[in-house]
């Protein structure tokens, strides 16, 4: 049975959203090319909105007499973008709210990104940015906040280095003694103080180490954010983990298995246990410099001994795919929204169609971050969250880079027409 993590899991973080229409404009976009994403194509479309909801879609727009108009003039409609897996805090979390946040969000609009997943930030500091942008104080995408809970008592990380460059998941680094228990009662109270603190998810990494804790605390913990109403995401990265966290019945999966391979009979059973996954394949894809350096995430030389994980991430990815799995947008970056976006799309285009990207941009992503009753498609009733693009991602879906126009709840707040 698939579990779905719409409705109560973020009931606090909707509450404020279904007040922000107050700011929403009545609007009617016409001449458009329509992707509602659900996979319907509308060729000359309209798409109208009232208080910050939409109304109707379809080849006529429904009677809004007063209502701006938007003529997209054979433009592509569809929905806005999400990242399920972001980090968006970068430097000294003080500093980073006072000075550049305001600038930060603004790049997520513009690259077209009106829901964001944080999934791992400075606690303090990644609600109050949500506190203001639901107040209007910051203008920005939905932003959902994640709590971190360990799994097990290991030494806390002092290095600065991208922890994707040792990851201890990847032999021969892989732990071989069982790692120390937390106390279940610790674990419980960890959980309900993230809870109160208002977040609207628990993080967990999760590598199962021989005889370890691991997977009984991914499950304390599962129980326990499930009592408080809030989902709880896991990174696995190797196929062994990824199946423990299911076991576990952790909410989202976070990462794609990109150590190991899978076999079509763990495949759907990954698939069968309804949890959406999330893509995060760019990490090991090199970019490359002015100077033609090839590059990692961090902006540090790229790590060769990790390049077989360009390549197993996206074949698992396929196979999940053909299993049924819910597959998602995310980055698991920290950098540029329109850098981040246009570097996933390099491993995503390599096993999915254009039409899947933009299902996993949207609607998919809509699902992994508990929205998909408000977000994700271009539906009446749902949350008027519209990008509008230049060019035919169906065609080329570099088409999603050229983004011409935003429109989040009602309000536009990108207009490069």
């Amino acid at each position: 049975m698939k579990y779905s993590i719409a409705g109560a899991c973020l009931l606090p973080l909707l509450g404020l959203a279904a007040a922000l229409p107050a700011f929403a404009q009545d609007l009617v976009i016409t001449n458009a090319r329509v992707l509602d994403g659900t996979g319907r194509v509308i060729e000359n479309g309209a798409v109208a909105v009232r208080g910050g909801r939409i109304v109707s879609v379809g080849e006529t727009a429904a009677d809004m007499r007063g209502a701006e108009r938007i003529d997209a003039r054979g433009r592509t409609v569809m929905p806005g973008f999400i990242d399920a897996h972001r980090h968006v805090i970068d430097g000294e979390p003080g500093r980073w709210l006072a000075e550049q946040a305001a600038a930060s969000m603004r790049q997520f609009l513009e690259a077209g990104f009106t829901t964001v997943f944080s999934a791992i930030d400075p606690t303090e500091q990644i609600l109050e940015l949500r506190r203001r942008i639901v107040a209007g104080e910051v203008t920005g995408p939905r932003l959902l906040a994640a709590g971190f809970v360990p799994l097990a008592a290991t030494p806390a990380r002092t290095s600065n280095v991208d922890p994707a460059r040792t990851d201890a998941s990847r032999g021969p680094g892989r732990p071989t003694d069982p790692a120390p228990a937390i106390q279940e009662s610790q674990t419980r109270a960890a959980v309900r103080a993230l809870a109160e603190a208002g977040v609207d998810a628990i993080k967990t990494v999760l590598i199962v180490t021989p005889g370890g804790p691991e997977q009984n605390t991914l499950s304390a913990v599962v129980d326990e954010a499930r009592r408080a109403g809030i989902p709880t995401v896991t990174h696995a990265v190797t196929v062994r983990d990824t199946v423990a966290a299911v076991e576990a019945g952790t909410t989202v999966l976070v990462h794609t298995p990109h150590i190991g391979q899978l076999d079509t009979e763990t495949a759907r059973m990954i698939a069968a246990a309804g949890m959406p996954m999330v893509s995060t394949l760019g990490v090991f894809v090199p970019f490359f410099n002015e100077r033609n350096e090839p590059l990692f995430r961090d902006f540090g030389p790229f790590p060769w001994d990790t390049l077989s994980s360009a390549g197993q991430g996206p074949v698992n990815a396929r196979l999940l795919w053909e299993a049924g799995i819910t597959y998602a947008y995310g980055t698991d970056t920290s950098y540029s929204p329109e850098d981040s976006l246009a570097h996933e799309l390099k491993p995503l285009r390599l096993v999915f169609s254009p039409q899947d990207i933009v299902s996993i941009l949207t609607r998919n992503a809509a699902a992994a971050v508990g929205l998909s009753e408000q977000i994700g498609t271009l539906e009446p009733g749902k949350l008027a969250d519209i990008v509008i693009i230049d060019g035919d991602p169906l065609a080329d879906i570099d088409a999603v880079l050229d983004v011409a126009a935003v429109i989040k709840e009602g309000r536009l707040v990108v207009d490069n027409l």
